[in-house]
């Protein structure tokens, strides 16, 4: 989303800033990784080529709109890649950045700020076409469509030249080859850690050196679920009078981030591990499970136990009990790091949670994590079946040397049936 500011802005206010945007459009923030490292973070050459950070096509009057409720979508060969609104997806609002630059750097009318890109950022290579539209109370930008073509012209010296080596292409896509690439989406990573189970993840977590990513002492709703997504946050504070009465009624920080919640998240509360009030019930787990929540964590108490166990997500949670939220909390912010359960949850880190419970598998290494998992499983049933047989678990748990030309037979076998 690009602001076009309308009024000239000097340490303007926060809650002043907003009437300084003049308009609202679409924009690309396009870059060349294979540039990147001449700049050592500035992005000149590698963001500001000829045809680069396109704008438009239409504006939207800031003054008709709510900062609120604007929608960026984005697609890459007509399939949508990004899918965000502002008052959602925003770390810090529009005034807050306006603000926050204006401290410093006087804006003048038809200055253009950037204001983030949201999750699904995507390579792309010529050939390709990206359209960005953003909306806002009923308008649009339309669709700011880019071609992606090869340059009609080679890079000459003197200057850095383009540097494609395996450094760069990690850091553009993750991985350094294409079939890791084309496993490594955001759902094709969920997908792989969710045909696991999480005592499996713990293994393969413990032997890369993560032994402080297991949920200690939570039950679950319903034994029979699972889920896995990414961790949609929230923090309550200790009760106290005054601050409750300030930000304890209201559209607080509790169903902010049930209302936040997207397709794919968990909820992720952190209530100290109190176990003497409640801090989610059947109305707003709910609403958490209508906007496609996968599950809901909680180290304190749940209210209206009975209604949470038939839903169809789990909650995973500290105690039940009948009281209200606050009698003990007061709901303070979201989508911040969070400590639940024992364990250190940022945003978007991904949770996988079982019968066996909840644990946290570092997004870096989580594709790796699940398909090594996987292969454990495998071995595991191959092993299950030769103990049911007879057999000795001596070199056989865990798999030996002895025993791998069976289990590859064993493998062949399962293929081909």
């Amino acid at each position: 989303m690009a602001l076009i500011i309308g009024e000239t802005a000097t340490r303007v206010k926060a809650k002043d800033a907003w009437s300084r945007v003049g308009h609202v459009t679409a924009a690309n923030d396009f870059g060349v990784y294979d540039l990147r490292y001449a700049d050592k973070g500035s992005n000149v050459r590698s963001k500001g080529i000829d045809g680069y950070t396109p704008l438009g096509p239409e504006l939207l009057d800031a003054r008709d709109i709510d900062p609120d409720a604007i929608r960026l979508r984005t697609w890459v060969n007509g399939e949508l890649k990004q899918d965000a609104v502002s008052g959602e997806d925003l770390l810090f609002g529009f005034a807050d950045i306006v603000a926050d630059i204006s401290r410093l750097t006087t804006l003048e009318p038809g200055d253009i700020i950037l204001t983030g890109t949201p999750t699904g950022s995507t390579v792309v290579t010529p050939g390709d076409t990206v359209e960005v539209e953003v909306t806002a109370g009923g308008k649009s930008t339309g669709r700011l469509r880019s071609p992606v073509a090869d340059a009609a012209y080679d890079l000459t010296t003197p200057g850095a030249m383009p540097k494609a080596d395996d450094a760069q292409r990690t850091a553009a896509y993750g991985h350094n080859n294409d079939a890791e690439r084309a496993s490594d989406t955001p759902d094709a990573v969920i997908a792989a850690v969710s045909a696991v189970s999480t005592a499996t993840l713990a293994s393969q977590l413990k032997k890369r050196g993560y032994e402080s990513v297991t949920l200690d002492r939570l039950q679950i709703t319903n034994p029979g679920l699972t889920m896995a997504g990414y961790a949609r946050t929230v923090r309550y504070v200790p009760f106290r009078e005054d601050l409750f009465k300030a930000r304890g009624g209201g559209f607080n920080a509790q169903k902010q981030a049930v209302e936040q919640v997207r397709p794919g998240e968990i909820l992720i509360i952190e209530a100290r591990g109190d176990p003497t009030a409640g801090t989610v019930g059947d109305i707003l787990a709910l609403r958490a499970q209508v906007r496609g929540a996968r599950g809901i964590v909680t180290d304190g108490a749940i209210r209206d136990s009975k209604a949470l166990s038939e839903m169809s997500i789990p909650v995973f949670y500290g105690a039940s009990h009948p009281a209200v939220l606050g009698r003990r909390h007061v709901p303070w912010e979201t989508n911040v790091t969070v400590a639940c359960a024992g364990v250190t949850i940022c945003p978007g880190d991904i949770i996988a949670g079982d019968a066996d419970g909840v644990i946290v598998v570092p997004r870096d290494i989580a594709l790796e994590v699940a398909e090594a998992s996987a292969e454990q499983e495998r071995q595991e049933e191959f092993i299950t079946e030769r103990v049911a047989a007879g057999e000795s678990v001596d070199g056989l748990y865990p798999l030996g040397r002895k025993w791998q030309p069976a289990y590859e037979q064993w493998l062949k076998e399962k293929d081909s049936a």
